[in-house]
């Protein structure tokens, strides 16, 4: 068993290194069929949560929940210098959400941590419904894409206790 100070230490060594490399580049997808630049609540929230924490925003889209289009962007964001896709909306379980399909088709490690732990912390949110939620991420083609529900609750709870956290350990580890 690694004893509490041993596990810390490598936490806070991986996190300076974090540290030490220039700002986390992000992309923010917002996937709807409705929603518009003007009302796209996730999406300025996410905007301007990124440019106080001194990330780079390289890229901000909505697109309809069609998973060829999502397919597409996926491939067009990975050939970018974005490292982080952010995507919302599209995760639940009617006949139009595909995101998680789309994505989790493609990756090529996954991170099962995120929905588990973002299933959680919706758990206390909104009870048992969470279970609905198909939250994921992983990596592909060296980039990370993570994909939250569409409701502007869930997409604060994701960026605040799971995203906003790591993202910067995130970029690193990709990269190094």
């Amino acid at each position: 068993m690694i004893p509490d100070n041993k596990m810390a230490s490598g936490k806070s060594e991986h996190q300076h290194k974090a540290s030490q490399m220039p700002p986390a580049r992000l992309s923010v997808v917002t996937v709807s069929d409705s929603r518009t630049v003007e009302t796209d609540k996730n999406g300025l929230y996410l905007k301007e949560l990124i440019a106080q924490a001194g990330f780079v925003l390289v890229d901000y889209t909505i697109v309809p929940d069609e998973p060829d289009i999502i397919d597409a962007l996926i491939e067009t964001l990975v050939k970018t210098d974005t490292q982080i896709i952010l995507f919302n909306g599209g995760t639940g379980m009617s006949k139009r959400d595909t995101t998680f399909d789309v994505i989790s088709r493609k990756l090529e490690k996954v991170m099962p941590g995120f929905g588990e732990i973002f299933r959680m912390l919706s758990f206390v949110q909104v009870g048992a419904a969470a279970m609905f939620s198909r939250a994921v991420a992983g990596i592909y083609k060296g980039k990370v894409i993570m994909s939250t529900p569409g409701s502007p609750a869930a997409v604060q709870l994701a960026w605040e206790k799971l995203i906003a956290p790591e993202i910067q350990h995130l970029a690193w580890e990709i990269n190094r």
